[in-house]
């Protein structure tokens, strides 16, 4: 059923926090992919208490829940942990045909996507990522992109975009020096003129401090993924988001094994988890 985009880097992973004992057994964890009106609701609301309650985002939100144009016609992911009946995890994917009956992609409002244009047959773009506070061990968010990895591999999609976001409560000074250090590490490829719509002023923020790679941006570039150059400013959530592709025709074997194989998602994230080999760990 067709249902909704990826945001801030805090409500996906928090990898320095330690994992409660025993808190969570990956055992009650299932994720699937939406079927019914009922859960696109219920997804909405769920965003809305992490993106507006808990991070503050500036979203035009109606009823408490977090609903744009793009959720009717994007497919949504849910993860629930079964034993506490509760949603602990959601993500949204709009593919080619979706994204050509609606006319544009999410990215195409905060970027000029230039001759990414040209992909737009083999793009699948995915975004409004979220996971629950207590589930940020890095376990669920890996479950959602091995499944959307598989999806992309049985229907024959070749690209995976999105925007990783970098929160702006210092003003932007911390996006800045990570557009800094990847431009000097090479990372920034601007081969696809993508220019940003509200561009980061990153030459007058950036005080070269250390700038830690936040691990959803990080996860991406392991992933063999591209920065497409600079990053925009999205004022709804205060943050600054990097326009990443990824080629999944790239993807270092290693990885390709976890997020592309026919093996059984819980049996490979269980895997993963267990000797913490996931993508977007520090």
């Amino acid at each position: 059923m067709a249902s909704t985009n990826l945001e801030q880097l805090s409500v996906l992973d928090t990898p320095r926090r330690k994992r409660p004992k025993e808190k969570n057994n990956p055992s009650d964890i299932q994720i699937s992919w939406v079927q019914s009106k009922k859960d696109i609701k219920k997804i909405q609301k769920f965003r809305y208490k992490i993106f507006v309650e808990e991070m503050g985002a500036n979203i035009n939100a109606k009823n408490k829940i977090d609903e744009d144009i793009f959720d009717s016609y994007c497919e949504h992911l849910i993860v629930k942990d079964t034993k506490k009946n509760m949603i602990i995890g959601t993500y949204r994917v709009l593919t080619p045909l979706a994204a050509k009956r609606l006319g544009y992609l999410y990215s195409e409002t905060e970027f000029d996507i230039g001759c990414l244009g040209n992909l737009k047959d083999e793009i699948v773009e995915v975004g409004r990522a979220c996971v629950h506070k207590d589930y940020r061990s890095g376990y669920t968010i890996m479950l959602m992109w091995s499944q959307i990895g598989r999806f992309m591999k049985k229907n024959n999609f070749r690209y995976l975009i999105g925007c990783s976001s970098v929160p702006m409560s210092d003003g932007g000074i911390l996006a800045a020096n990570i557009y800094r250090k990847l431009y000097d590490e090479n990372r920034i490829n601007n081969i696809y003129g993508v220019k940003p719509k509200i561009p980061l002023s990153s030459e007058q923020l950036h005080f070269k401090t250390d700038a830690m790679t936040p691990p959803l941006l990080k996860g991406y570039l392991r992933l063999g993924a591209i920065v497409c150059g600079k990053p925009a400013w999205d004022p709804d959530f205060n943050s600054a988001d990097f326009l990443t592709l990824l080629d999944i025709n790239n993807v270092p074997q290693k990885y390709a094994n976890h997020f592309l194989n026919e093996e059984s998602r819980e049996s490979t994230a269980r895997n993963q988890y267990r000797t913490k080999e996931f993508a977007i760990q520090n």
